[in-house]
Parts: structure tokens; sequence; C-alpha cells
């Protein structure tokens, strides 16, 4: 039997689902932390009354910093799932883009948006 070149119609909608759910996620999770840093849920007088607490401001400012780390992951996070959809639309969703074979069914319900086994990944940090 031919080894398999990419994944069937069948497989390529379950992962199609998988990742829609997870987008579905992020995206709320990237909405809730965009809100938060634009005080927009917060009826709080934080940014308009003078703080008089040295520390209290350095703990706000480093929760503000974490929180845009966090929602630069997301955004990239949410970038790597949209690319995932089109790999699929494509039919080419869950090639390894180094050597061309396809990427354990594990690997991909783990991390959707992959587009290189663990040992591609792993060979081409060494370079």
């Amino acid at each position: 039997m031919a080894e398999k070149t990419r994944y069937s119609d069948e497989e390529l909608q379950e992962f199609k689902e998988l990742i829609e759910e997870k987008l579905k996620t992020v995206r709320h999770d990237y909405q809730a932390m965009m809100r938060q840093l634009m005080n927009i849920d917060s009826n709080d007088v934080e940014d308009t009354s003078p703080t008089y607490k040295v520390l209290e401001e350095g703990s706000t400012t480093q929760s503000k910093e974490e929180l845009i780390q966090q929602t630069s992951r997301l955004q990239k996070f949410i970038v790597g799932l949209e690319a995932a959809l089109i790999r699929i639309q494509n039919k080419t969703y869950g090639i390894d883009r180094i050597t061309g074979e396809l990427i354990p069914k594990e690997r991909l319900r783990a991390v959707p948006h992959a587009t290189l086994s663990v040992q591609s990944k792993a060979a081409n940090k060494k370079h």
C-alpha cells in the first residue's frame, strides 16, 4: 500500500472543526483581554484619579505589560489557526513543510497550527 501523502477530506473536516472551536475560544479570550487593557468594562477611576502609591502603580504597569504580551501571543495563535484553515481548504494541512510527510494526528490535535513534525522542528532548531 502506498504511503498517504495527505489527510482525507473526512480527516480534514475533523481538524477543521477542532480548529474552528479553538479559534472561537481564543478570539473570545483575546477580546476579553483587549477590553481589560482598554478599561472598557471598568467603572473604575483608575485612569482619572491621582495615584499616590508607587508600588501599586508599578504593579499595575507590570500587569499591563504581561497582558500586552499575552494578547500578542493570542493574536499570533489566531493568525496561525486561520492559516491552518486555509491549508485545510487547499488540502495541504498536516503536511510537514520540510519533509513533505504527514505530521502525526496526535501532534496536530495538540498543536493544530503546526507546520512541522516534532522531528523537523528539532532539526530546524539545530541550524
